[in-house]
């Protein structure tokens, strides 16, 4: 017998639930459903980009449902049915607005939950506040201190999603020739395109840790900088994952693989 797999939602939602009253783990909930892909029930083959969801009325209100893995879609329905896999932002996004709610994994996960239209606009406003753009002159650099665990846990949580987007990045105490002082995460030889996103994933790992914004700036290196020098004699490392390299198809001749004998006619 197979034990059912765990997802990183099922772990959020568990602590959440333990905790009713505790801000900040509803906030990690949510977090891990902005990042994670859903699989959206839909009446029909998506055409385009045109979705149909299946819309359930239900007491509460009306709710699309939308699972973390396929085969707890394929559970639920018992049936081979239509979807879309998109992530939850998307789907805040998508159903902001219209007063439709969240079935996510019903009666069939830990994370079972009907989420009302109140919180799926909530999130997409959270997610939707960008970090603003300014330029400072760095005076000097020291390593990080007195920042809670919780926002580095995230910090590391939200940088393992942001893969292929930039090398590393160092997290650093800052003081500006202006005199103002904070921390910053520099990101070293970010991919072309890529600061906006990155900066997003730094400000939300802020906002869903339940810390004040504008306690941490964001900033962008080469790694033949001179300040990326100084970040890696005090800062605190994140390395960011690699995208999977594709591997090049050779194909076989017939019978050489062990493991797929030819077949008889």
């Amino acid at each position: 017998m197979t034990t059912p797999r765990q997802t990183a939602l099922d772990i959020a939602y568990t602590a959440m639930d333990a905790v009713p009253h505790d801000d900040a783990a509803r906030l990690r909930f949510y977090e891990r459903l902005a990042d994670c892909e859903l699989f959206l029930m839909l009446t029909k083959e998506a055409t385009g980009e045109a979705l149909s969801p299946e819309v359930f009325e239900l007491a509460d209100g009306q709710f699309v449902l939308a699972f973390d893995l396929e085969e707890r879609l394929a559970a639920f329905a018992g049936r081979p049915v239509p979807y879309a896999a998109l992530s939850g932002r998307v789907l805040s996004a998508m159903l902001a607005g219209q007063g439709i709610g969240l079935g996510l994994n019903l009666d069939v996960a830990p994370s079972s939950i009907l989420m009302p239209a109140q919180a799926l606009g909530w999130l997409q406003q959270t997610l939707g506040n960008a970090p603003e753009e300014v330029e400072a002159r760095i005076a000097s650099l020291h390593p990080p201190s007195g920042l809670p665990d919780m926002l580095l846990q995230a910090l590391d949580t939200k940088l393992a999603t942001a893969v292929g987007l930039a090398g590393s990045a160092y997290l650093a105490a800052v003081e500006y020739d202006t005199g103002g002082r904070g921390h910053m995460l520099a990101f070293i030889d970010a991919r072309e395109g890529a600061e906006g996103a990155l900066a997003k994933a730094a400000s939300e790992a802020l906002t869903f840790s339940g810390l004040e914004a504008g306690a941490m700036d964001v900033g962008f290196f080469a790694a033949t900088d001179e300040m990326s020098a100084r970040l890696a004699k005090v800062g605190l490392r994140f390395d960011l994952p690699e995208p999977a390299t594709a591997k090049e198809y050779q194909p076989a001749a017939p019978g050489m693989d062990p493991a797929k004998p030819p077949k008889l006619r």
